[in-house]
């Protein structure tokens, strides 16, 4: 079984022994947490290649043994960053794009959300561990890839299509309309951050970039 797949059956587990008020070994999410902050700074420190287990245990002010009730490697390590940053910004997304407000407010709150996510040093690093050890764990590249721009864009799909149904918008096809207001929102800011020609921008920054990314998109796809 792959990292991933080891992972979503810890899951499955921790949340049935939560339902029933108890947990078992490896199953505390402030010990998990702890471990998984240590591991964070050491990858944001050494890189994935660089970092080991004793830097992680010794980072994370945990015994060896308690590491490894949790996790079973460097790989399941990285892969649970992975998911609990997925799960972070999932959460984020929900909470913004919400059908009560108008559609530029909504519009705007989520491209702040998305083009600072996007340009922040840890996301900037993470990356590009990612890309990094993409040959050799294709599968954690793919969940990375899953926990940030895709899955927020098939968030962002469902809510364009919603608000076209009500007639605000004319969308042949929300998912590639998602993709591209995304796009919009970090263009000139995220790809300069990627490959360390600049710092993260300012939220004045951002925030006239994703001004003319609702200006294109709203042109674009008004009814």
């Amino acid at each position: 079984m792959t990292a991933i797949g080891e992972l979503s059956a810890v899951s499955r587990t921790r949340n049935s022994l939560q339902a029933h008020g108890r947990l078992g070994a490896g199953e505390n999410p402030a010990k998990r947490d702890q471990i998984l902050d240590g591991a964070k700074k050491v990858f944001a420190a050494n890189g994935y290649d660089g970092a080991s287990m004793n830097d992680i245990t010794k980072a994370a002010g945990v015994s060896k043994g308690t590491i490894y009730v949790y996790f079973n490697n460097k790989e399941e390590l990285f892969a649970g960053l992975i998911q609990r940053e997925r799960e972070r910004i999932f959460d984020a997304v929900s909470s913004i794009l919400v059908d009560d407000k108008p559609l530029e407010e909504v519009l705007f709150n989520f491209g702040m959300m998305f083009g600072r996510h996007m340009t922040d040093p840890n996301t900037v690093r993470s990356l590009r561990m990612v890309l990094g050890v993409i040959d050799d764990m294709p599968e954690v590249a793919n969940m990375f890839l899953n926990c940030g721009p895709t899955r927020g864009a098939y968030r962002l799909k469902d809510y364009l299509a919603t608000r076209a149904a009500r007639g605000e918008l004319a969308l042949d096809d929300p998912l590639l309309a998602a993709r591209q207001f995304a796009d919009l929102c970090t263009a000139g800011l995220f790809k300069p951050c990627l490959f360390n020609e600049r710092n993260q921008p300012e939220d004045a920054e951002i925030e006239t970039t994703v001004r003319a990314a609702i200006r294109v998109f709203m042109k674009a796809y008004a009814a």
